[in-house]
Order: structure tokens, then sequence, then C-alpha cells
């Protein structure tokens, strides 16, 4: 009897002992599941996690890392290269190439992580909708201005002379075409902002340029605090394309510019207005706005025809002139 009446003691006794290791190893259990959580949007968007279809030929995602110059510190960028790389550039195959410019906030490699890039990229390949080609997205955070660098030489740094040290690495390293004809650059948000003006400042090194969800013109903040007007006239694309008419007769320029019906009108109508003086002075442009509004889903959605636009113009502007 008496024993019987200790075991219930006891295994309360033993449940209460135990019982703040359970709660502690229950609250451990879903703070790790919420960390998780919160990660993998911050990653992914909301999306799953990217993955190549069974039975598609994958390609390659290397980081490599230099020492920039421009910058004085070492940056890195992101390489994709198609699947077969190694074999066909070891045979003497050389490769055109796409540069993403990303935007703040978020991840630098969004457009892999959130866009979906190497899935869609490896796709259209085996299918051959698209010719292969490298996609290289430059690491453009800084610790100044929320990581607002308008991709520009400016008060965040010299980020647009970034972006043409990654071009010279890219070509030194990989087997590229190393003609305008055979570059592209596009962003989304500032990161389109920064494809449009450097191509437009650099065409003898860019013939093609995207933007998604971008802007046209620059005003005297983040970066830009306390720009002259001719500093912010000399990166507002919107401004000094008209100027540029020369110069695209004989540097020949493709152009694709979008943005999403929920944005701004004011951003929309910017963009018509940019698109038509870009028409003007001798560019080939294609403009659009789209259901949507500025976020992953939207630029995800578009990711596989901005890849075909980029594909069309290195067949397009590749030819010889």
């Amino acid at each position: 009897m008496g024993v019987r009446n200790r075991r219930p003691r006891l295994a309360r006794s033993l449940l209460a002992a135990a019982l703040p290791a359970l709660v502690l190893a229950w609250l451990a259990v879903s703070a790790s599941g919420v960390y998780r959580y919160v990660n993998n949007y911050w990653l992914y968007r909301g999306f799953p996690p990217p993955h190549t279809a069974a039975g598609i030929p994958a390609g390659r995602q290397t980081i490599r890392a230099f020492r920039s110059a421009a910058l004085g510190q070492r940056r890195q960028y992101l390489v994709y290269t198609p699947p077969g790389y190694r074999a066909q550039a070891a045979a003497g195959r050389r490769f055109p190439v796409l540069y993403l410019l990303h935007a703040p906030p978020g991840r630098p490699e969004g457009f892999f992580l959130a866009g979906n890039l190497q899935p869609t990229l490896d796709l259209l390949v085996a299918q051959r909708h698209i010719a292969p080609f490298l996609v290289v997205e430059p690491f453009g955070k800084s610790a100044k201005y929320g990581s607002d660098t308008g991709w520009a030489d400016a008060g965040a740094g010299r980020y647009e002379s970034f972006v043409l040290e990654v071009v010279r690495q890219v070509d030194r390293h990989y087997a590229t075409l190393a003609r305008r004809q055979d570059r592209a650059i596009a962003g989304i948000s500032e990161g389109g902002y920064g494809a449009t003006n450097i191509a437009l400042r650099n065409l003898r090194v860019f013939a093609t340029f995207e933007s998604w969800s971008g802007y046209f013109s620059q005003t005297p903040t983040l970066s830009f605090t306390g720009a002259s007007r001719a500093e912010l006239r000399t990166n507002s694309p919107i401004a000094y394309v008209s100027s540029l008419a020369g110069r695209i007769r004989r540097y020949p320029v493709r152009a694709f510019v979008y943005q999403g019906r929920d944005d701004a009108e004011m951003q929309a109508r910017e963009m018509r207005r940019f698109a038509v003086l870009l028409r003007r002075a001798g560019g080939s442009v294609g403009s659009a706005v789209y259901g949507g509004g500025h976020d992953w889903r939207l630029w995800r959605q578009q990711t596989p025809h901005m890849l075909r636009f980029a594909a069309e113009s290195f067949t397009t502007l590749g030819r010889p002139w």
C-alpha cells in the first residue's frame, strides 16, 4: 500500500523536475521554427527555395572576390555559368554576359534566391528557347545610406566604377565575348535605375539594358545628398538621353523598361517619357506596364521574358555591323 502510494508521488516529482527542460526544449524548437520561417522568407520572399527540375541539366553558381580599387576593399560577385560551360569553353566557345544589379534592402543574390533565376535559365537553355550565356551579379551593398548606392559614383562610393571593374574581371577569368554587343545590364528598382544610367554613360561597354521597376531621374537624397545640379543631371537618364543621339548612332542600343501597375502613376509616366526620348535619340526600346506591384511576385513573373529579351539582343546586336 505504501509502495503504491509512493509511485504517483514519484511520477509527479519526475514530471515536475522534467517540466522546465521540456518547456525549454519546446521553446527552442518553436524559436528554431520561427527563425527558419523568417530566414526563408527573407531569402526567398515567400516562394519555395529554387531547384532546377529533375532531368534538366543544371548550370553552376560561383562567388568570386577581388580587390576593388574603386571601393578600396575586397568585393564579391556571383557568376552563373550554363550547363556544359567548362567543356565548351575548353573547346573554344565564348559566351555573352548579362549583368544584374540588385536593389536595397535584401540579399544581393536575390535574383537567384527569390527570382528563381537559375531554374528558369536552365529550363530555357534545355528547351532551346535561348542560347546559353553567363549571368553576373555584383554584390553592391554599402554601409551608408541604407545600402542605397544608386550604383553611381556618388556619396556611398564609386559603384559605377565598381561595376566596370567587375566587367573587366569577368572578361579576364571567363570565356566571354568581350564586345559591347555581347553585354547586357539589367536591374530591379534602384538596380533598374543603375542599369539604365551605367549603360547610357558607358555605351562602348554595354549595348543592351533593362529596367525592372526602375526610375530615370536622380534627386539630392541618399547617396546624392549635396550633389550639384550638374551631377544630378549627368546621373538622370531622362535629362541627358536626348543629347546621346550622335553616340547612339555610332553605338546602337536596345532596351526594355517596365513598371508594375500598382507602382505610383508618376513612375509609369516617367518611364513612358524616357522611352519616347530614347526612341527619338535612335535607341530601340520596348516598354510595358504589367499587373503587379513593386515586389518579387512581379519581377519573378517577368524574369523569363527579360532573359529572352537579353538573349535576342545578343543574337540581333551580335551580327556584324
